[in-house]
């Protein structure tokens, strides 16, 4: 009886064990399903992890973190300005999300140069 029950036991953890590692392997976390919450913590958590040596495009950040709360975008004659801007420190409940909110990310060309307080700034920047 000890045997059977103990045979049980070990595949059901060997199952147990198997399924969770398929889960985490395989699903992809989709932020626009998360809550504010963890929403937010999702976006500072990416946001943190880049490196500047690293080649980030627009397009391999909104299919990483989804639709940014808030985008602008400007041309300067040959280039092409764009800043995303993803809420990463909550501030009011007031329904609204606001620059302050949020991190900044600064593309040109569709290339990631800058992020952070300082990108927003770059971008207001005349030529």
């Amino acid at each position: 009886m000890f045997k059977k029950f103990f045979r049980y036991l070990i595949l059901g953890l060997g199952l147990y064990a198997l399924i969770a590692t398929l889960v985490i392997v395989f699903y992809k976390d989709d932020p626009q399903a998360m809550i504010w919450q963890d929403r937010e913590a999702y976006n500072k958590r990416y946001i943190e992890k880049l490196k500047i040596e690293d080649t980030a495009t627009l397009n391999s950040v909104l299919e990483y973190l989804g639709s940014p709360d808030l985008t602008f975008a400007k041309r300067d004659e040959d280039q092409v300005w764009q800043i995303v801007f993803y809420r990463t420190q909550h501030k009011t409940s007031d329904g609204i999300t606001t620059i302050d909110e949020c991190t900044g990310l600064l593309f040109k060309n569709g290339q990631l140069i800058l992020w952070g307080p300082s990108a927003y700034d770059q971008y207001l920047k005349p030529g």
